[in-house]
């Protein structure tokens, strides 16, 4: 019975957020607290609980929220940290010479969209990056007459891979929904990382080669770049500030790889100096944070409301019971390989369901059930979240709208002309974190 309670709210909660009936915040705390409702008025004792009483039940949901309160705190930060970034001006240069470089040569241009799509997706927001890389660079798709579809390609495959990191969403939600440290998951993904990305700039040089083929090399006028800025605010730029916060963002990001002080106090750090030295007036800080806000209350709020849904999911044993199940049904044979399987399962499921269904749903299935042939939990979470290259396809994301509307491309025909290299991106980066030893082929248990 435990085992249907716990499958009857995963499938309740898929249904809500999917079909748009309710949303991801609310129905993370709703769902999972109404089934926690019935399993207590059933009589269960579970294993968490001492006593059946609705208090030792809040504090299951309680426990969950505090497990997840870091991942929480270094997202909020982290989103403010790079919002900052952007609104004071670091990443215009980079802009201005990548239009200045690319000129009218379509395989600089493949080039130069996959590079500019990297930098700008570092604030781990896909509808910002798609609005500043599509206004930078679709002028001159357009003027040389470059298939648009070659872009949005690029776009989102480099948007895929970048959203691999902690503050982009997939990492900290399967780091939540399996109660492991975001740093943990992503760090050792850094080398599979790259080595996609350089798969994304071998498929820009090919598809640069062939546009170069098709029109030649055209002569423009690349003006234009110097009035184009990422951020959007003229009141917050502080170009005389640029070496200064180029240092200040090389230094943290090599801080969070060395590990010198948790990621989430990092981020606070880091967020302090910048708005202290770039904004010093009061009024300023206020405003910066009021321009953000809606942003970050949208994604830390979810990671939040997941403690609820994971507390209970794990405190009242439907997890347990529910993987026990799932073993059960999974030849002996295939066991020791949870970890590539999970990797493969997160290309259909993550492009069916939302990422909020899938991480917060089918992953502690997946990673409970991975457990009984000595697998880690944080591995699971690793093999997780490759198929994000994929999961920006799904109709269920609404940056890929923006993308194709900014774009002027249909949205079906991004998805046929982008699907084979989203899957091979995925191929990419399994098979490298296979071969770096991120998760394993198979459990030696």
């Amino acid at each position: 019975m435990l085992m249907i309670l716990g499958i009857g709210m995963i499938m309740t909660f898929m249904y809500l957020i999917m079909s748009k009936r309710m949303s991801a915040l609310i129905a993370l705390i709703t769902i999972p607290f109404l089934f926690s409702i019935i399993a207590w008025a059933l009589g269960f004792h579970f294993d968490s609980l001492s006593h059946i009483e609705l208090n030792a039940l809040g504090q299951t949901m309680l426990d969950g929220i505090k497990k997840l309160a870091p991942t929480g705190v270094m997202l909020l930060f982290a989103i403010m940290y790079f919002a900052i970034m952007i609104d004071s001006g670091l990443f215009d240069p980079s802009v201005k010479w990548i239009l200045r470089k690319v000129k009218g040569d379509p395989l600089k241009i493949t080039i130069g969209t996959v590079f500019l799509t990297l930098v700008v997706s570092l604030d781990g927001d896909g509808s910002t990056t798609y609005m500043i890389c599509v206004a930078a660079m679709m002028p001159l798709y357009k003027r040389i007459g470059m298939n648009p579809l070659v872009m949005t390609c690029l776009m989102l495959l480099s948007s895929g891979v970048m959203n691999l990191t902690p503050w982009g969403g997939p990492t900290a939600r399967a780091a939540s929904a399996l109660q492991v440290d975001a740093s943990d998951v992503f760090l050792p993904m850094v080398p599979s990382m790259l080595v996609a990305i350089g798969w994304l700039f071998f498929l820009a040089f090919l598809y640069g080669r062939y546009e170069r083929k098709r029109l030649g090399v055209i002569d423009l006028d690349v003006s234009h770049g110097d009035n184009i800025t990422i951020s959007k605010d003229p009141e917050a730029q502080r170009p005389h500030l640029r070496w200064f916060n180029g240092i200040l963002t090389i230094v943290l990001m090599a801080s969070l790889v060395k590990g010198i002080l948790p990621m989430p106090i990092l981020f606070m750090l880091g967020f302090c100096i910048a708005m202290l030295v770039n904004y010093p007036n009061l009024d300023m800080q206020k405003k910066r944070i009021a321009t953000h806000a809606d942003s970050v209350l949208a994604v830390v709020g979810v990671i939040f409301a997941a403690g609820v849904f994971t507390g209970i999911l794990s405190g009242t044993g439907m997890v347990e019971a529910m993987s026990k199940g799932f073993v059960s049904i999974i030849p002996e044979s295939m066991g020791p390989y949870m970890a590539p399987i999970t990797a493969v399962l997160s290309l259909p499921l993550t492009f069916f369901m939302s990422n909020d269904a899938f991480y917060f749903g089918v992953l502690p299935i997946l990673a409970e059930a991975a457990t009984h042939y000595g697998i880690q939990p944080v591995e699971i979470a690793r093999a997780s979240i490759v198929g994000q290259p994929v999961h920006l396809l799904s109709p269920l994301v609404p940056s890929t709208y923006l993308l194709c509307g900014l774009a002027a491309v249909e949205f079906a025909d991004h998805q046929k002309f982008t699907l084979k290299w989203a899957c091979i991106t995925c191929g990419v980066l399994a098979s490298s974190a296979l071969i770096f030893g991120v998760f394993p082929l198979m459990s030696m248990i």
